[in-house]
């Protein structure tokens, strides 16, 4: 099966089970690919006996949705755009992880989608002064301590903008999850600034050209925005907003939540402070707070618990979490469990025991960083 044809048939049942991402990603990884969920659609209950009779009679016809994949696929072509199916070596491995996560990402951009340190920056759309100038320090802040972060966020009015505004005036790479198809841009006066992003990050979303921005849509973007990142910072935030979803979203995810506090009953402080009067995020005021939290200060500068051996004897399986980890370094323990197929409890035991010989370091989050 060519590439084209696997990403011809990720495309069709993506847009058949729309609403049903999680139970697109499980049958994706019950039969291996899209086109075998096809090939095998008059067969399901063989391979998953409990599916509902609803779920039998969506998959049936496919003609539609091949149709309008093969234009996609045209579109894609002629604009630039990258097919990034689940699975495949380019798709943010973060995300991977989620039960929920996309079949298919469209992108535009040249930014690693699973750099070494992603975080998202969310918060209100009516970003204040004071807003503002905590992601100016911080993203600035970030620049000179930790170079090597992506940002990402969701490319709307407020903090959104903010954040991929101050991370292009400091080279840092930006990448913005949309709510609609790669063929236009809501809302439209950040069209400046987005095409700045694909050159210094990127534009990402899980939709096909010729979708609105619809609100279910930004709704479903952050999970997105939340699952890519190993953590989610909340700036600015009302009693309710979207920001507060990717927060509980990313909590979900089992990612570190940060906001930022405010003053006691102004508006747009008031969600950030509700997170963190009710232990829904890490209370932080700078970047040196945020990169603490979060165990990113420079391997020369954490006190080392274990001298690490120059040349550790390894056993095989250490030597096949250790080469997991070469591959793509800061993954979480389900994800190691995954790449090297040992069961997870034998993986526990086989970290505990690189960790002593100096060899992995537990990070935030849940995942473990190669030592170099």
């Amino acid at each position: 099966m060519t590439m084209n044809e696997d990403i011809r048939y990720t495309i069709a049942l993506s847009r058949i089970l729309v609403l049903y991402p999680a139970v697109a990603q499980l049958l994706y990884r019950e039969f291996g690919s899209a086109q075998a969920v096809y090939e095998n659609r008059n067969r399901l209950t063989e391979t998953v006996p409990d599916c509902s009779q609803r779920l039998i009679e969506l998959l049936q016809d496919w003609s539609e949705p091949l149709l309008r994949a093969d234009e996609e696929i045209r579109y894609m072509t002629e604009n630039n755009i990258e097919a990034i199916p689940f699975g495949s070596d380019n798709y943010p491995t973060r995300l991977h992880e989620c039960a929920d996560a996309p079949l298919l990402l469209y992108y535009r951009g040249n930014a690693n989608l699973n750099a070494r340190r992603v975080i998202s920056i969310v918060g209100t759309r009516h970003c204040t002064v004071y807003g503002n100038d905590l992601i100016r320090r911080f993203v600035a802040d970030l620049k000179t301590k930790c170079p090597d972060t992506l940002i990402v966020s969701g490319l709307a009015y407020g903090v959104d903008v903010c954040a991929h505004k101050y991370s292009l005036d400091n080279g840092i790479p930006t990448v913005g999850v949309l709510a609609h198809g790669l063929d236009t841009l809501y809302p439209s006066a950040h069209r400046g600034i987005a095409q700045q992003m694909t050159e210094q990050g990127g534009l990402l979303t899980e939709y096909m050209s010729m979708t609105r921005p619809e609100k279910m849509n930004f709704v479903k973007r952050n999970r997105i925005v939340a699952g890519i990142s190993d953590a989610t910072i909340v700036v600015e935030s009302a009693s309710h907003g979207g920001s507060l979803i990717t927060a509980d979203i990313a909590q979900n995810y089992g990612r570190e939540v940060f906001a930022f506090p405010g003053p006691v009953g102004a508006e747009y402080s008031k969600g950030c402070n509700q997170l963190i009067r009710n232990n829904g995020a890490t209370l932080i005021t700078s970047a040196d707070d945020f990169i603490s939290s979060m165990g990113w200060t420079t391997d020369s500068l954490r006190p080392q618990a274990v001298e690490r051996q120059l040349f550790p004897d390894l056993t095989l399986e250490e030597q096949a979490v250790v080469d997991a980890l070469s591959k793509t370094n800061d993954l979480q323990l389900n994800m190691i469990t995954t790449v090297t197929n040992i069961p997870i409890g034998q993986v526990t035991a086989l970290l505990f025991s690189l960790e002593m010989k100096g060899v992995v370091r537990p990070m935030a989050g849940g995942t473990y960083h190669l030592l170099s």
